[in-house]
């Protein structure tokens, strides 16, 4: 007699929710996945115009390992679905006029900066990234493929040495292993893809350093968006369904307390599993209270990653004295982080990240023009006006000319924002969030909300608010653990 398995209806189409529809698509599940907006991708859509071609999400492609591993568990590789180039520099670092860091895509040439910079420092990199690499190897071979059910998980041969690894911090190292403030900030930048600040940051997350010194910086050709098209056309290859524009209003239960359907545009479908990678705080709001596994308070306790304004600009010639990432670290760290955890304000002097892809790759702008996305860290659930957002753009802009001593403004064909309102009006963003929850020690591993409620059998959650954590490469980590989990049960 022929079985034919569950169906499993997933709402979102982000990277995590695309990850869960491979798996449960390999493990024989009808899948079907839905998507309030008009392009799959969730945060990793792309903004076109006039030619120019964004990112309007993640722009750094870090972890290839984790990526590598995602396709070779469906027998493929990331190069049957797009093109991988290393840069090289990874990376500029602005401190002040005339004064800024690239880093290499060559780990002896990283050292050599160091140590030009400071005495002793190139040993004191290799010290430090040879424990970083050894953390890399526990986290990302071990703890992040755990579902977060148990304190237990956490417990091995490997990572019984590890806790005093958790009650240190990455900035207790950084001030440790150097003296000077600008490879302290080196050392403390990649923790920010966690969403908490260095201080907030166990020294286990070192293994952060290690995918960014030494497994490098890449980048797809076409941008992340390339990514996602290719795991979605990986999981149409294995019968899995995209239906964009399909707003999920509403969950309902049958006496059973299971999901029996989902609401979209006003009709009812019934399901048999649900998974939801939206926001989870917004997917819960659909349920009744008392089905909710955390409450309206437990949210608000919570220590959310930062929101951004960005910035979406075609500019009308090529750029100067810029790489393909740079940051401008040339004011006060400590100050911007302030206004995004311990005194929520939009910062006097705000720290800035620049992209500019077609520096790499020319098909994202025109001939002879510049696509650029900028990126200013924000607290979350701040106020979001069309005036600040122009006054930040002036501020970033202004500092960027004066640094690189050259002259952009007058070039500018078009900009377009999007900031604090827009993450919550187009993802349901609980306070406008743009990377989910922080990896601080109170929030990290079986602390994190979990991947299956414990009210309704069959509801499932995936992405960053859940385990293991924000970023591109623990969003597939993350559809995995879901997916194996769903299939366990069912």
């Amino acid at each position: 007699m022929y079985y034919m398995k569950n169906k499993v209806s997933i709402i979102g189409s982000g990277f995590a929710s695309i990850s869960a529809a491979c798996y449960l698509a390999s493990s024989g599940f009808e899948v079907n996945v839905y998507e309030k907006n008009a392009q799959l991708g969730g945060r990793a859509r792309q903004f076109i115009k006039d030619g120019f071609k964004f990112d309007m999400g993640p722009t750094w492609y870090w972890m290839p390992d984790v990526f590598e591993r995602f396709f070779a568990d469906f027998g493929k590789k990331p190069s049957d679905y797009y093109q991988l180039e290393r840069l090289g520099p990874s990376y500029r670092v602005y401190f002040g006029e005339d004064d800024f860091i690239d880093i290499s895509d060559d780990l002896d040439e990283i050292k050599e900066v160091f140590e030009k910079i400071e005495p002793n420092a190139g040993k004191s990199l290799t010290s430090f990234l040879k424990k970083a690499e050894k953390n890399y190897d526990v986290a990302i071979k071990d703890l992040v493929y755990k579902p977060g059910l148990s304190p237990l998980e956490l417990v091995s041969k490997k990572t019984v040495f590890e806790v005093p690894q958790f009650i240190t911090t990455i900035h207790d190292v950084a001030e440790k292993k150097f003296k000077n403030p600008k490879l302290k900030q080196i050392i403390e930048f990649p923790v920010l893809f966690l969403g908490a600040k260095p201080s907030m940051t166990p020294a286990f997350y070192s293994f952060m350093n290690f995918a960014d010194l030494s497994l490098g910086t890449w980048y797809p050709k076409g941008g992340m968006k390339s990514v996602v098209d290719g795991m979605i056309r990986l999981a149409e290859e294995m019968g899995v369904h995209f239906h964009t524009n399909s707003n999920v209003s509403k969950i309902s239960l049958g006496e059973d307390k299971r999901v029996k359907s989902i609401t979209i545009d006003k009709i009812e479908q019934t399901i048999d599993l649900l998974v939801s990678g939206a926001d989870y705080a917004h997917t819960e709001s659909l349920l009744d209270e008392r089905y909710r596994m955390y409450s309206k308070a437990y949210w608000e306790k919570r220590v959310m990653a930062p929101s951004s304004l960005l910035f979406y600009v075609g500019i009308d010639k090529k750029v100067e004295q810029l790489l393909h990432h740079t940051l401008f670290f040339d004011v006060p760290f400590d100050d911007h982080a302030k206004a995004i955890y311990d005194n929520p304000h939009w910062p006097k002097k705000p720290l800035f990240y620049a992209s500019f892809p077609s520096i790499t790759d020319d098909t994202v702008a025109p001939k002879g023009k510049e696509a650029a996305i900028f990126l200013i860290p924000l607290a979350p659930d701040l106020e979001d006006t069309a005036a600040l957002r122009e006054q930040y753009f002036d501020i970033i802009i202004n500092r960027l000319e004066e640094l690189t001593k050259q002259e952009i403004r007058s070039s500018i064909l078009f900009k377009e924002s999007y900031c604090v309102q827009d993450f919550k009006d187009d993802y349901n963003s609980f306070k406008g969030n743009a990377y989910g929850m922080a990896n601080t020690l109170m929030q990290t591993a079986f602390l994190r909300p979990k991947l299956k409620s414990k009210k309704i059998k069959n509801l499932y959650f995936t992405g960053q608010l859940t385990v293991p954590g924000p970023g591109v490469p623990p969003a597939l980590i993350s559809g995995k653990l879901v997916s194996d989990l769903l299939t366990k049960d069912n």
